[in-house]
């Protein structure tokens, strides 16, 4: 077979790369004449072999290095549109409640590489912890479980908002085994999540609501554990109900009864600050809120409680 039949038979290219090779197997020709003889005569058409050779090995390292580029991309495509579908299912699953299939999804790709898959399961293995037949032993482990993946997802991708987001949810969830000192130490890397995931994306009223509750939570903490944390640090963190109510009016312009704890939120600040009027006006609309959720119904049901103290 001539050459630049052989050459032109190997596996498809691009266009232009097909095109090139076979121009140089055509221009040199099946024994190496064309051009040769012209310009050196006959001493260089007894030499030409080992140019043919060179030819054709170089020929096929860029036909190997093309294909193998092709193969890669094709795999990178075929990997993103997997991720792809997963998160689609993952969404469908965690719009509708089901949080153990959605649990099961993702981990059976916990050894993925993708932020965005990665903060949703650590999202849904928090949800799992917090479901009432989960047991005191397998909260604790899907906790700690959480927090890795949150991490990871952080290190895949430190410009999403999600990630900062839930790793700062996640550590505040382990305090909870690791004493006061320690839950202490970690406000400092909660707020400072919680402010990058607000910096990274503004109009996110989830991350807004949270950063009003780590003020509320300071605005409340009671005298001993102020005492504690003056002990342990020189510059203990702190925050104010006025500050709370900025955060939780924030969110509420962002994204209008989004949730129904910032409408009680809001209630509640207003009484800390002793505002009945405006209190009331937010735990009415706490309290009819439409219950999607167990929690809602836990709001409504201390919205009421409040209201009746009014």
């Amino acid at each position: 077979m001539a050459l630049s039949s052989w050459l032109c038979s190997l596996l498809p290219l691009r266009r232009g790369t097909n095109q090139i090779i076979c121009q140089l197997a055509r221009t040199w020709g099946s024994r190496g004449h064309c051009g040769a003889r012209g310009l050196l005569g006959s001493e260089v058409i007894r030499n030409t072999r080992p140019f043919k050779r060179g030819l054709l090995f170089s020929a096929l390292s860029y036909l190997g290095f093309e294909n193998y580029q092709a193969i890669s991309q094709a795999a990178v495509v075929h990997a993103t549109a997997k991720v792809e579908e997963i998160l689609e299912q993952a969404d469908y699953l965690y719009e509708s409640g089901e949080t153990e299939k959605l649990y099961q999804l993702l981990t059976q790709n916990k050894e993925s590489e993708d932020a965005e898959l990665l903060w949703r399961l650590a999202r849904a293995s928090r949800d799992m912890a917090r479901l009432n037949g989960t047991s005191e032993e397998e909260k604790k482990v899907l906790v700690y479980e959480a927090l890795e993946y949150a991490k990871r997802a952080l290190e895949k991708n430190a410009s999403s908002f999600a990630a900062h987001k839930w790793y700062a949810i996640c550590i505040s969830d382990v305090g909870d085994y690791e004493g006061i000192k320690v839950k202490i130490a970690n406000a400092y890397i909660i707020k400072k999540h919680f402010e990058k995931a607000i910096e990274l994306n503004p109009k996110d009223a989830t991350s807004i609501h949270l950063m009003g509750i780590w003020c509320y939570t300071f605005a409340e903490m009671p005298w001993y554990q102020r005492r504690i944390a003056k002990a342990l640090f020189a510059n203990p963190p702190s925050s104010t109900y006025e500050e709370a109510l900025k955060y939780f009016h924030k969110a509420e312009q962002v994204d209008p009864n989004f949730y129904s704890k910032n409408l009680l939120l809001l209630g509640k600040t207003y009484l800390k600050l002793n505002n009945k009027k405006l209190a009331a006006f937010w735990l009415v609309k706490a309290k009819g809120y439409p219950a999607h959720t167990e929690e809602d119904k836990q709001v409504q049901i201390e919205a009421a409680q409040l209201l009746t103290h009014l």
